[in-house]
């Protein structure tokens, strides 16, 4: 299986997880409104601190983001590129986020795919800071207590990321049980998920959020993400027996690579190792 080598050591635990209780719900994020502030309020509203959102078309402006990059100075395995900002309305076609912390305050984890206004087709990594919500437009979001996506140092891959970590029970109404996840890098993203739920007895569960890079891509319909690095966000997910009765995760992704690749498409089981991250919540059907 490919792998990219980190700065760092390995860390033992490879996958970092904490259990937790959670509820899917709906909401608007409002027009005029920073994006980290909307998902905020979406929320608090249902009683979360946090959680995970999915959502298909939208509207940002003004709005900023970063695509993967090489690294300049060897610091990093891949790093960020400059900052872009494009004039007028831009037309999101699909993203993943995740709402956690970060220096003691809110902050989000978004990856997407969009169109700016002059037409050209991008995506990549939104920053919290300068995203504005452009026009009203629904999210699914699956909010989770008693765990927080925290961003703490992380030394093998010399960035500082989103990790589960406990908190307290805020009270929110919940309904089912659910993992707050980030897997580490250089393992196969389905097969690490299915081994989770394996060691755990959890028969079928479906993915919320999703938002990471990936080692390239390898898609079940033939096609292939060369350039390492990624990032990428899941748009729907399940795992479930297969036709052997074993568990098999079926991932759906979107993806922009360093060199402005777009792609999107299933993912192959046993072939698409995480390059630096990949945060989500499984949530556990039976």
């Amino acid at each position: 299986m490919r792998s990219i080598k980190q700065p760092g050591a390995p860390v033992a635990e490879r996958i970092q997880w904490v259990e937790a209780r959670g509820r899917a719900f709906a909401f608007r994020l409002e027009a005029g409104m920073p994006l980290l502030e909307a998902a905020r309020r979406g929320f608090a509203a249902e009683g979360f601190a946090g959680g995970v959102l999915n959502f298909g078309q939208g509207a940002l402006g003004p709005f900023a983001y970063v695509m993967p990059a090489l690294s300049k100075t060897g610091e990093n395995a891949a790093f960020y590129s400059e900052t872009f900002r494009p004039q007028g309305v831009t037309r999101v076609k699909l993203g993943s986020l995740t709402l956690g912390r970060r220096d003691g305050a809110p902050f989000f984890h978004c990856h997407g795919l969009w169109t700016e206004a002059d037409g050209r087709a991008s995506g990549g990594h939104m920053l919290p800071e300068e995203t504005v919500v452009a026009e009203p437009f629904e999210v699914a979001a699956f909010g989770i207590d008693g765990a927080m996506f925290t961003a703490e140092p992380d030394s093998e891959t010399n960035f500082k990321l989103f990790g589960p970590v406990a908190s307290s029970a805020t009270g929110a109404r919940t309904s089912s049980r659910a993992f707050a996840l980030r897997l580490r890098p250089n393992q196969d993203f389905a097969g690490a998920l299915e081994g989770f739920c394996r060691e755990r007895g959890i028969a079928r569960a479906k993915i919320h959020g999703g938002v990471g890079s990936t080692i390239g891509a390898r898609f079940t319909d033939g096609g292939v993400t060369e350039p390492f690095a990624t990032e990428l966000a899941v748009t729907a997910g399940t795992i479930a027996p297969g036709a052997s009765g074993a568990l098999e995760a079926q991932l759906d992704v979107a993806l922009v690579d360093y060199t402005g690749g777009l792609a999107e498409g299933r993912l192959v089981r046993g072939d698409n190792p995480v390059l630096m991250t990949m945060e989500l919540v499984l949530e556990a059907l039976d």
